[in-house]
């Protein structure tokens, strides 16, 4: 499939309802601290994406033995003592196993050599490559200075106390705080940045305490102490990044959507997104199925004026939103998102333009004034983000292309396909 393009939708008599794959964010760390753990760990949930697919892969690739069943895996750890010393992997494009990983197999000890996509070598890693350098930690670059692909060697985690900015990317914090467990005696990560209350670190913690890892917080520094035995047992969430999109429809086409098991106590950010919806006039509920959003009463809606940086998957959600509202919308704190899949910025203000919106930005902000949309192509970037927000104006007109859409599956295997299913 090198293109797709929607159907215009049509409002369901009784709504809809569609399965998210499980969490990212959640599995991935569900994986390592399973993994990292001292016995076996089953983890119960959705379909996975490529990226926790990568993930993985690397885990079984440094001796981790994984049993996989339907939307379950058995993980049986190996109590800090990786039984692959010496490997070589590839985290293809998986940001979150770059992180997590990387910070792993330092904390853990051996002599790696470490790649990646393409994409993923754009990425930039060096406050993370330093900080281990900083700890006693070997890595040498094998092609660009502080990007993959880097040899990594190490014979343990050196500094009993760190220092993190949170503003590039709190995955760095939370990597830090994962691994931290396998240790004999504590780490502490002392958090700088505008997000030292992020909602991913908070996914962190709450996992943390989850398999039995005893930490203390004390205003922005975390002391991470010993794990204990981990749970027999866990179950992830849905992901919510990937029902926004659903959740959406329910503002831009008046629908009612349920999102089998999402559950208004979930502990992720993007839910953030959910309280935009509401104060558009979207009501939600919980339903024995999933939580249900309602739209069907809004025939329009005004633009948005609100700080995304604690949940910034959404951004491309809501510009899309955006072009089809009343008035202007301004999308706030958003500058770190240039350095995610693609540059994030650029491709919303490409693509809203191209489509006949008008949108600019200052480099932190992103500025939507609303026009009626022609007839046009949106190219991604290689970012499924992008592809799965954009792919919502195409539900909308019925007019707009959206290039490379199999992109989607680093998260979201079959997002895709259910846009047909829900559009026949």
């Amino acid at each position: 499939m090198n293109s797709y393009t929607p159907k215009i939708y049509r409002a369901h008599e009784k709504g809809i309802c569609v399965n998210a794959p499980a969490s990212k964010s959640i599995t991935n760390r569900a994986f390592l601290l399973a993994a990292l753990s001292s016995k076996t760990v089953r983890l119960t949930g959705g379909a996975l994406g490529e990226d926790t697919r990568a993930f993985a892969e690397c885990l079984q690739a440094l001796g981790i033995r994984i049993d996989e069943e339907e939307n379950a895996f058995t993980v049986y750890g190996c109590g800090g003592d990786i039984p692959v010393k010496n490997a070589a992997l590839n985290v293809r494009s998986a940001g979150t196993a770059a992180r997590f990983l990387t910070v792993a197999l330092a904390f853990c000890g051996g002599d790696y050599t470490l790649d990646s996509s393409e994409q993923m070598r754009k990425r930039p890693m060096k406050e993370l490559l330093d900080l281990l350098r900083g700890a006693g930690v070997s890595v040498t670059c094998l092609r660009e200075q502080d990007r993959f692909p880097f040899r990594l060697r190490s014979q343990g985690f050196q500094a009993d106390c760190v220092t993190v900015n949170t503003d590039k990317s709190s995955q760095f914090a939370s990597a830090l705080l994962l691994s931290a467990g396998v240790r004999k005696k504590p780490l502490t990560v002392a958090l700088t940045g505008a997000r030292t209350q992020g909602s991913y670190l908070g996914i962190t913690l709450n996992m943390l305490k989850a398999f039995h890892i005893p930490f203390q917080k004390k205003d922005n520094a975390i002391t991470v102490f010993p794990a204990q035995d981990p749970p027999a047992e866990y179950a992830i969430e849905p992901d919510v990044s990937g029902a926004c999109y659903f959740y959406a429809l329910s503002l831009l086409c008046g629908e009612t959507v349920t999102v089998a098991g999402v559950r208004q106590n979930s502990m992720q950010g993007d839910m953030q997104f959910l309280e935009l919806l509401k104060e558009k006039g979207v009501r939600f509920f919980q339903t024995p199925k999933g939580l249900t959003a309602d739209g069907s009463e809004i025939s329009s809606y005004t633009g948005f004026d609100a700080v995304f940086t604690d949940f910034s998957d959404q951004t491309m959600t809501a510009a899309v939103l955006a072009a089809f509202a009343e008035t202007p919308s301004v999308l706030r704190k958003v500058g770190h998102i240039r350095l995610q899949e693609c540059d994030r910025i650029a491709a919303i203000c490409e693509n809203l333009n191209a489509l006949g919106a008008h949108a600019y930005s200052d480099g932190e902000n992103i500025f939507i004034t609303p026009a009626p949309l022609h007839k046009g192509k949106v190219d991604p970037h290689g970012d499924h983000r992008v592809a799965m927000a954009f792919a919502l104006a195409g539900l909308k007109t019925g007019f707009v292309t959206v290039e490379d859409p199999l992109c989607c599956r680093k998260t979201f295997e079959n997002y895709f396909d259910i846009l047909e299913e829900i559009t026949r």
